[in-house]
């Protein structure tokens, strides 16, 4: 009985005393307060933060022509006494290569460093 008397309480002091709602009411004011719950727990999980690096680097598209490989490529973008492996692996990285294989008419990114 306790808690007729707090619902009934609360329903006077909100202005509620004599409303009575129907299945259909009911049903809409639940679906209203799961999208009320709903909504802000999408929104904060959708959010994103990305760490920019230091300076944006800049890049040049070669189109890849039939019998080149991306060891060619590292060659020709690699510093005096860079490790070739690193260079490849950074290429395919900056890529999103799964491997050192190329295909003709195929667009690299490769850096102008």
């Amino acid at each position: 009985m306790a808690s007729i008397a707090v619902v009934s309480q609360a329903a006077g002091f909100l202005g509620l005393g004599g409303l009575r709602l129907t299945v259909r009411g009911r049903r809409v004011l639940v679906a209203l307060a799961v999208l009320l719950l709903a909504v802000p727990a999408v929104a904060w999980g959708a959010s994103a933060v990305a760490d920019a690096p230091d300076r944006a680097q800049e890049v040049r598209l070669e189109t890849v022509a039939p019998g080149e490989t991306l060891w060619e490529y590292a060659r020709s973008v690699a510093t005096p006494g860079e490790d070739l492996r690193d260079v490849v692996a950074a290429l395919q990285e900056l890529n999103g290569l799964g491997g050192a294989e190329l295909r003709a008419g195929q667009v690299l990114v490769l850096p102008l460093d």
